[in-house]
């Protein structure tokens, strides 16, 4: 009885040498010997065959992180922080992948919103010599890889729009190592660079636009440390239009006077739903019995969001923004939800989050409710206490204990359960959030204030010159983040691959 469906093809031979055939072994053996091959073994650690027929850009992309060893900050299953497809969502939604595949230009972005480094080149803004000469680079490396954007049916093989990573270059036979993520479909193989180049050297018709290839690289310290913008919520279109096109246009139309109605105009008009977009980034993990002492990674990472909370409180924007919203009578009040600033609170919903993540089930958080909540300092042979807010999470007839790092500016040594202390000040809120978020808006969002010394005030306080350096990167991400948004939101991330500019 015929069996339905397919298993595996026949690579087409020539122009691909499939890498376990004798030739390829000695392409191999003869690239190690001129030290070209200096990118394949953390590539082949991390190899993956991509989940869903169309996840060919994801698979490749979550595979090259993975290999750089860039910490995606969040739990994937487990206690384990881990790059899966599932979690590079930011740019396009996992459904429209699933169904359509992701473009170039948008795998850019994600890569970028992951928190790496990258260059990325169409071949209409390339050459094959410079081509080479990344392949050649990055192959003799293992701190940079190369994803290739490129045209199978050029290969002679089935389909057409396909991504892989290029696991190394043999210089003598200018061939280049694909290790292609669609293993159930083709096993590794070598091709002429030149024939490669051609496959990429054309138009994807979905875009408009030839397709390419990316350098994709760690950079100097991973990102987002405290702070995060987000596109989950559906309201982060019209935040970011907010953001980036109203607010220059408000600040032009008004006559404003001081720093304190600057500050008014900005956020008179802000979304109330803001809190969706901008979030600070708080660690879970789950209570194990008897033991609440706090790992050496744990304790490194909690320290950098304490000194880049620290930071932020002592800018002189953070000032202003803080007077503004302690005023009774402020226009910005609003902003300030008490359920939001509310620590128990936050835990609470934190905590369901995280049992959900951990537990690796897809369903929805709101299936998870958290009984009860305990504030509380731990304090261990005299190191500085740390605050964590320990929560019991339900979910049907399971039940889990987590806690919740908080990072904090004070020290607080009570213990609350049920949220009878009043932890704001203590924990991050509004007014450093916002400041966060002013910090990174571009530098012409200010450009229309008409008063001369103004201008040159509010300048002064919203300059990254003037930040000390971890806060200075901490912001220099949110901006990159947000001009990814906004290219998101305007569709233009196809036509404009340059890096976000800070």
């Amino acid at each position: 009885m015929a069996m339905a469906g397919l298993y595996r093809r026949i690579l087409p031979s020539p122009p691909a040498v499939e890498f376990a055939s004798l030739q390829g072994k000695q392409l191999f053996l003869e690239a190690i010997h001129n030290g070209t091959m200096e990118n394949f073994y953390r590539l082949i650690s991390n190899f993956q065959t991509q989940s869903e027929p169309a996840y060919c850009g994801l698979a490749s992309l979550s595979m090259v992180l993975n290999a750089l060893a860039i910490d995606p900050g969040r739990k994937w299953k487990g206690p384990w922080r881990w790059f899966d497809e599932s979690m590079l969502d930011c740019c396009e939604p996992l459904e429209t992948v699933k169904a359509r595949g992701i473009s170039f230009g948008k795998l850019v972005c994600l890569a970028h919103c992951a928190g790496a480094k990258v260059e990325a080149f169409r071949t209409n803004h390339s050459t094959i010599e410079e081509f080479r000469k990344y392949v050649m680079r990055c192959s003799s490396s293992d701190d940079c890889h190369v994803i290739s954007s490129y045209d199978r049916s050029v290969l002679k093989q089935t389909g057409t729009g396909h991504f892989s990573p290029i696991g190394g270059y043999h210089a003598g036979n200018d061939m280049a190592l694909i290790l292609d993520v669609a293993r159930f479909k083709y096993p590794p193989h070598w091709v002429p660079l030149k024939i490669l180049w051609d496959a990429m050297n054309n138009v994807d018709l979905s875009t408009g636009q030839r397709r390419g290839f990316m350098l994709i690289s760690r950079p100097h310290r991973e990102p987002g440390q405290l702070y995060t913008l987000s596109c989950k919520h559906e309201s982060w279109v019209g935040i970011a239009k907010y953001l980036m096109d109203d607010v220059p246009l408000l600040l032009k139309s008004e006559e404003v006077e001081d720093i304190q109605e600057v500050l008014s105009v900005v956020f008179m008009s802000l979304p109330s739903n803001f809190g969706q977009f901008i979030k600070w980034v708080a660690e879970v993990r789950r209570r194990e019995d008897g033991d609440q002492s706090l790992s050496p990674e744990e304790k490194a990472r909690l320290a950098l969001k304490e000194e880049v909370l620290r930071q932020v409180q002592e800018t002189g924007l953070f000032k202003h923004v803080a007077e503004l919203l302690s005023l009774a009578n402020s226009c910005c009040r609003n902003l300030i939800s008490g359920h939001e600033e509310n620590l128990p609170n936050i835990a609470a919903s934190v905590c369901c989050q995280g049992a959900q993540i951990l537990s690796g089930k897809s369903a929805s958080s709101e299936m998870y409710c958290c009984q009860e909540t305990c504030v509380k300092c731990l304090k261990a042979n005299g190191e500085k206490p740390v605050t964590v807010v320990s929560g019991t999470v339900v979910n049907g007839e399971t039940e889990e204990r987590m806690d919740m790092l908080v990072p904090s500016s004070r020290k607080n040594s009570g213990c609350s359960c049920g949220g009878s202390i009043n932890h704001i000040g203590m924990h991050p809120a509004s007014s450093d959030v916002l400041t966060a978020l002013l910090l990174s808006l571009p530098p012409e969002t200010w450009s229309g204030i008409k008063e001369e010394k103004l201008l040159k005030e509010i300048n002064n306080l919203v300059s990254t010159n003037n930040l000390p350096t971890l806060l200075q990167e901490e912001v220099l991400h949110l901006r990159r983040q947000l001009q990814l948004l906004k290219k998101c939101q305007e569709d233009r991330v196809d036509e404009d691959l340059g890096a976000p500019f800070p």
